[in-house]
């Protein structure tokens, strides 16, 4: 899967760009650059195992990963899961919606604005998101979309017009966002 983007850089630029399954070039760049830098930095994500994220994707089809690709250098990824989850919004299990949820949400460091201001590329998660918000859509979950945020992203997905129900006791306190319907 191939979408053309344009892709916005830090000084306002648009560049074209793609969403598209992630592939083993993108694990591999994600693991030698990306993650040295993570590392370094400290960053939440620095010892997430992408790799594992691609096996799961490649090989479990209720799994499916994408990046952001500019100059075929990934410049984001996204790891979601569309067959498991409902919405978390009230009634009975039984009876909420399916929905798409984001197990992972990763931009590369250099696109973090906290660590390069400005960032190399712009909006590279919200593009994402809203790519994933059209996938639910496709999936007939009428653009529903649920996660549980690391605390350092939680003004992010704020940004995003997500609505946020709170710390989830399950998910260690994690805060639960949800898109409803498009």
């Amino acid at each position: 899967m191939q979408l053309p983007i344009q892709v916005s850089t830090g000084v306002g630029a648009l560049v074209p760009g793609l969403i598209c399954t992630m592939s083993q070039e993108h694990l591999f760049q994600i693991e030698t650059i990306w993650q040295g830098i993570l590392l370094a930095l400290q960053e939440p994500d620095k010892a997430w195992n992408w790799e594992y994220k691609l096996r799961l994707a490649t090989n479990e089809e209720r799994f499916e990963a994408y990046v952001v690709e500019v100059d075929t250098l990934a410049q984001g990824g996204i790891l979601i899961e569309t067959q498991w989850h409902r919405s978390q919004l009230d009634g009975p299990l039984s009876s909420r919606p399916p929905l798409v949820y984001v197990e992972y949400l990763a931009t590369a460091p250099w696109n973090r604005k906290p660590l390069e201001n400005p960032p190399f590329y712009k909006g590279i998660g919200g593009t994402l998101m809203a790519f994933v918000r059209t996938r639910s859509a496709e999936l007939g979950f009428d653009g529903r979309v649920g996660l549980h945020s690391l605390p350092e992203a939680d003004g992010f997905y704020r940004r995003q017009g997500m609505p946020n129900y709170g710390p989830d006791p399950d998910k260690d306190g994690l805060v639960y966002f949800e898109y409803g319907t498009l």
